[in-house]
């Protein structure tokens, strides 16, 4: 038995509008609450050592790391590599000359740990001038 003899049957439509509406609500949700923040490296310039070698200047203290983290301060080596025991050769290094410069020669293997214990150490020392060393390629 077919009782829809008479009607004609009508084909669903979807309706685009709402859903285009939806969408666009959507989309400046979004805009509005993402934040669109720039992350700034870090900007370094490296040092270059295009000049011709100074002379050894008398007010210099120069701190030494070797590949496997060894500390030598002008040359000596040091029992061990502690800031405490670090910030003493520096004093003694410096002996009674009024803020000396530290120039550190690290190895290009030598951890960053290792530099920055001798910073920490020449910072406890009281010694604020510290440099570092270049080689030319």
């Amino acid at each position: 038995m077919n009782f829809q003899r008479g009607r004609s049957r009508e084909e669903p439509e979807i309706n685009l509008i709402p859903m285009i509406d939806v969408l666009l609500v959507i989309i400046i949700f979004l805009m509005l609450t993402t934040t669109y923040a720039k992350f700034s490296g870090l900007e370094i310039n490296l040092p270059t050592a295009d000049a011709s070698k100074q002379a050894e200047q008398p007010n210099e203290v120069a701190v030494a790391v070797t590949a496997s983290g060894q500390v030598l301060i002008n040359k000596s080596p040091l029992t061990t590599s502690d800031v405490k025991s670090i910030a003493d050769g520096l004093r003694r290094a410096a002996g009674g000359r009024e803020d000396p410069l530290i120039v550190i020669n690290a190895d290009a293997k030598a951890t960053h740990q290792s530099v920055v214990d001798i910073m920490q150490a020449a910072q406890t020392a009281g010694y604020p001038h510290i440099s570092f060393a270049t080689q030319n390629r």
